[in-house]
């Protein structure tokens, strides 16, 4: 029998809902493939490190949905969300390695609010003495 898994990853904007199934390494993410999808290989490595790090690269067939933000924050989204996932299917034997990498963990990070009587968050308007 497969084991079904389904977690959820967020960051910044992005929600990632990530469903592994045992299989041959099979990454799909909004029906297209990761490589396709993710278009740059660095975002490609943010988005599996989890199982790189556990070296489960060809063991689980992975399916993303992910919406919201841009493909930084989707990448990240989708790396907290195989993290997730695969600390579900073998908590004792994955969480230790998993957790001192720092992938269980949601990056809070937002933008910051543009703030009234400012061009932008932090930036101010030029300053005339006279």
């Amino acid at each position: 029998m497969s084991t079904i898994t389904a977690t959820t990853g967020r960051r910044k904007e992005s929600i990632a809902r990530v469903r592994m199934t045992e299989g041959t390494g099979k990454l799909l993410i909004n029906k297209r493939e990761a490589r396709e999808y993710l278009k740059r290989d660095t975002l490609l490595r943010i988005a599996t490190q989890p199982l790189d790090l556990l070296e489960m690269m060809d063991r689980y067939d992975i399916l993303v949905n992910v919406h919201g933000g841009g493909l930084s924050g989707q990448a990240g989204a989708i790396r907290l969300g195989i993290a997730r996932a695969l600390n579900e299917i073998d908590r004792e034997g994955n969480r230790p390695r998993l957790k001192a990498a720092g992938y269980l963990t949601r990056d809070s990070r937002v933008v910051e609010r543009k703030k009234p009587g400012q061009p932008s968050a932090r930036k101010k308007f030029q300053f005339s003495k006279r």
